[in-house]
């Protein structure tokens, strides 16, 4: 549902965008660094949303790895310590066997 949501939103969003941009074709004066130029203001709409939607992409890419990194050293870190933990102790960790201790003692601490 919440994926749904995010598309749903997505195109409307590109539809406001699109009719923003359409409305506005009149040329306009563009001053870039070193010269001036007349350029279509739909284009410099439409140039923009593209820009600042491939940057946020990027920046939420770069912390999508950092954090898929951190998930996987974490995932081993577990591991490591159930392995070692087990030469210390005969009960073997399985992970419904460590909600099913975490449902219970959430449980009876309501109680």
């Amino acid at each position: 549902m919440k994926g749904q949501t995010y598309v749903i939103l997505t195109f409307v969003f590109v539809i406001l965008i699109a009719i923003f941009a359409v409305t506005n074709v009149e040329s306009v004066e563009v001053n870039y660094f070193f010269w001036k130029r007349e350029s279509p203001l739909i284009l410099l709409i439409l140039f923009s949303v593209l820009m600042g939607g491939l940057l946020t992409m990027v920046a939420g890419s770069i912390k999508y790895f950092n954090l898929q990194r951190e998930n996987r050293q974490l995932a081993e870190n577990i591991k490591r310590l159930k392995t070692e933990l087990s030469k210390y102790t005969t009960v073997e960790f399985d992970d419904e066997v460590n909600q099913q201790a975490e449902d219970t003692k959430a449980n009876n601490h309501h109680d």
